[in-house]
């Protein structure tokens, strides 16, 4: 699956007299092996650890931290048939990512979402999540679940603005702390 959309891109001299160009904006599966996946998956680890590390220890990670959680949490699950690792790319760069995988027949899970910081308000999160749902309407899924934390608001903003709603816990973990779902009618999308 291949989804591109322009979406307001600016001009490296950054020109105020031109208007902004379109950037394109592509979101396709990705083998999550890859060097290049690896670096995307080495930002969201960073980000997400930095902010977690921050509100509970007043610090960052460090680079031997960001590799123990990597090899403790590998994203083996996000390859087919059972999963898939999702890359979106905007102006040809690395934006983000997504990885889905099946939980059952009729539930999908949403994993490993990201988008650096300085691609977002971009439209790349609302086109990896189009994506995502996508992918599990192709596979039969009725729903797709996650869980994320507290402090990660700008993703829950996300998820809230693209309909996911509070769900029963399916997972624990020390860095579970809400749990959301969203029923995939079959016109979406």
């Amino acid at each position: 699956m291949t989804t591109t959309r322009p979406t307001t891109g600016t001009h490296a001299d950054t020109d105020p007299s031109r208007p902004p160009t379109p950037t394109p904006l592509t979101v396709t599966p990705h083998p999550v092996a890859s060097p290049e996946a690896a670096l995307v998956l080495r930002a969201y680890l960073t980000d997400v650890a930095d902010r977690w590390y921050l509100l509970h220890h007043g610090r960052t990670t460090t680079p031997e931290e960001v590799e123990r959680h990597l090899a403790e949490d590998p994203s083996d699950d996000l390859v087919p048939p059972g999963g898939v690792f999702l890359l979106a790319r905007l102006g040809g760069e690395p934006a983000g990512c997504a990885g889905l995988r099946r939980l059952d027949a009729r539930t999908a899970e949403l994993k490993r979402m990201f988008v650096h910081p300085e691609r977002r308000g971009r439209g790349v999160g609302a086109a990896l999540l189009a994506a995502v749902e996508a992918t599990a309407r192709g596979w039969g899924a009725e729903r797709v679940v996650l869980e994320t934390r507290r402090d990660l608001t700008e993703a829950r903003a996300l998820y809230a603005r693209h309909g996911y709603t509070a769900v029963e816990p399916y997972v624990h973990g020390p860095y579970t702390e809400v749990w959301l779902g969203k029923a995939l009618d079959r016109a979406d999308g």
